[in-house]
């Protein structure tokens, strides 16, 4: 679930925020990986909340080049997703994110992450055991003022993969159906 659209800014202080580097590609946290007919996404960060933002971060850029949009944010909106295991956050996170720039057309340049837990429950319950709420933000995408990248169909379960290190610092690798 996510909420509206706001145009006024509401990142939290507490909180860092992930966001795309137009001065120093090399200093985003993704990389593509050819697959076959798809492409891969291979995000890595300190922490697993800052690889999932990274590969939202490299879903973008994919499909519009992020250096090419204005760094400082027009369009803020919170988000809310739950699922019973890692894979399927991952997927339902990316899967709302790519949900709202095919309706509203939001480009996000910047991710925060403000909750990320696993949820209790009691023992043969059917619970949503983790859950991630954040605020994305970015600008409209303009047809013949924005670069149009190559356009993303879906997210997949195929070949997806989180590592997650003693230290916390964690890789993903998630396809894309292109």
């Amino acid at each position: 679930t996510t909420t509206a659209t706001t145009t006024t800014a509401c990142f939290l202080s507490t909180e860092p925020i992930v966001s795309y580097d137009t001065t120093a590609a090399t200093k985003n946290q993704y990389e593509y990986k050819d697959h076959t007919a798809d492409i891969q996404i291979k995000s890595w960060g300190d922490s697993i909340t800052t690889a999932f933002a990274w590969s939202a971060l490299g879903m973008f850029d994919y499909m519009t080049p992020l250096h090419n949009i204005s760094e400082t944010p027009k369009v803020y909106r919170k988000f809310e997703c739950s699922a019973h295991d890692l894979k399927s956050l991952l997927f339902a996170f990316l899967d709302e994110l790519l949900f709202v720039f095919h309706t509203e057309s939001l480009v996000c340049t910047k991710i925060q992450i403000n909750e990320f837990r696993e949820n209790e429950g009691n023992l043969g319950e059917e619970v949503n055991r983790w859950t991630i709420e954040g605020i994305v933000a970015g600008d409209l995408f303009v047809d013949g003022v924005h670069e149009q990248g190559t356009e993303v169909k879906a997210i997949t379960y195929s070949e997806m993969q989180i590592h997650v290190a003693e230290d916390g610092s964690t890789e993903v690798y998630v396809i894309v159906d292109i």
